[in-house]
């Protein structure tokens, strides 16, 4: 594996993938032909592809406040919730799981 590239679990289907360092985990998603819901296009306006980080939490970028303010809107919302239009990869691996699976 290249070393610019990241590995990204999706749960329940255990489909892993690479991305970039900077993508986003709805960039890795689309990109890989993974169906993950984002009906606002990414831009923070919704939570439809609100998540649960399984794993490697510590490899994504700090939750902004615009996220945290967006998910206090989400139902099921964990300790482990982030958004995947708002999930930079940084480094490492991670494992998520897409709310519509919970």
């Amino acid at each position: 594996m290249d070393t610019d590239r990241l590995k990204v679990t999706f749960l329940p289907d255990c489909i892993t993938v690479e991305g970039r360092s900077g993508d986003t985990v709805l960039d890795v998603a689309l990109e890989n032909g993974i169906d993950l819901p984002h009906e606002c296009g990414g831009n923070c306006a919704c939570t439809t592809c609100h998540l649960r980080v399984e794993s490697g939490w510590a490899h994504l970028s700090l939750m902004e406040p615009v996220e945290n303010e967006r998910l206090a809107t989400a139902e099921n919302r964990t300790a482990n919730s982030r958004l995947a239009c708002q999930a930079l990869l940084v480094s490492g691996p991670i494992v998520v799981t897409p709310i519509e699976t919970w």
